[in-house]
């Protein structure tokens, strides 16, 4: 007769690496602990030296580490913080990614490319991650590259929370491509409102051109909903497409503010009244642009780990979708 053993995890601790320590802190602070102290320093040639202070033996251990610039930096802190907890007989690794590096590249477009998405993957899994927590994937398909659990939650809830329309039938949701059209449709629906689809073409990397805006957004406030602004080029372009069609009011909504290269002075000129942003990347000078307004993913991220630590179900933070209430 067999014997089935039956373990519960020790108590929660919180680390985090260099990429965000403010969003690691809000969280500890809504969990009212503390964050678990690491040394975390580079020798003189680069190479990353890290130790965690604390016992973590049995415990259920979240790590908050966003894979932003500089994304191998990041990437590498990443790998040797699950290395040193596999190492030390840790309970379980919960990986808190906010924006997970290298998801556009998900699949081959010419030959002898990478796909880089399913690289990473391979990495994480292989280091020893027991779970991912990621927001807003660029391809959603990315979840099934990993051989463990992966909860991928999305951005539009909280911006259409914040945003909240009085007159609905005033507003139009845009999708600044055809592949953010399902998430647009429902953000719609949260709110009750039309979508438009502009119709752009990639050039390269880095490079648009827009082609036609589909629906109509004449004397209305058009929303642009995104995953992600990298160098702010596409962002700009749609919203000039649709300030030529006559958008009354124009708020831009992004996940994942990368803001390579000059972005931010891009954003500052075009025909844009508000930007709301949410904190899966640090946003560094933020004065450049005074339309910005940052969300905080704090309050849904530590429900996650309670949830997570206490074997909860995750979906009833799902139940605006089929409630279409807005949490």
């Amino acid at each position: 007769m067999g014997f089935i053993l039956v373990t519960k995890m020790n108590k929660i601790q919180l680390l985090t690496g260099s990429s965000h320590p403010l969003l690691a802190k809000k969280i500890a602070s809504r969990l009212k602990i503390n964050l678990t102290p690491i040394i975390l320093k580079k020798f003189a040639d680069g190479e990353i030296y890290l130790k965690i202070e604390k016992n973590v033996r049995g415990d259920d251990v979240f790590i908050i580490q966003t894979l932003s610039n500089p994304v191998n930096e990041n990437l590498m802190e990443l790998l040797i913080m699950i290395d040193a907890l596999k190492r030390s007989s840790v309970g379980r690794i919960n990986l808190i990614c906010p924006y997970l590096c290298y998801s556009r590249q998900d699949r081959k477009v010419t030959s002898r490319e990478p796909i880089s998405a399913k690289l990473i993957a391979n990495l994480i899994v292989k280091a020893g991650a027991d779970r991912l927590i990621t927001v807003d994937l660029h391809a959603e398909q990315i979840q099934g590259f990993y051989d463990i659990p992966v909860d991928h939650f999305v951005g539009y809830p909280l911006f259409a929370k914040y945003l909240k329309p009085k007159n609905a039938s005033d507003w139009v949701i845009v999708s600044p491509d055809v592949g953010g059209a399902r998430r647009v449709n429902k953000m719609a629906d949260l709110l009750g409102t039309s979508i438009a689809i502009v119709d752009k073409v990639r050039t390269g990397h880095h490079k648009a051109e827009i082609l036609q805006l589909v629906g109509d957004v004449k004397g209305k406030t058009a929303v642009i909903l995104d995953d992600m602004i990298d160098t702010g080029g596409s962002t700009v372009a749609a919203t000039q497409k649709v300030k030529q069609r006559g958008a009354k009011k124009i708020i831009v909504c992004a996940t994942h503010a990368l803001f390579s290269n000059n972005a931010q002075e891009k954003l500052a000129k075009a025909p844009i009244d508000q930007i709301l942003l949410l904190d899966t990347i640090p946003l560094k000078n933020k004065t450049i642009n005074k339309k910005l307004k940052v969300i905080s993913l704090a309050p849904l991220l530590s429900k996650i780990i309670k949830r997570v630590h206490s074997e909860k179900s995750l979906g009833e933070l799902f139940t605006w979708e089929k409630k279409q209430k807005i949490l």
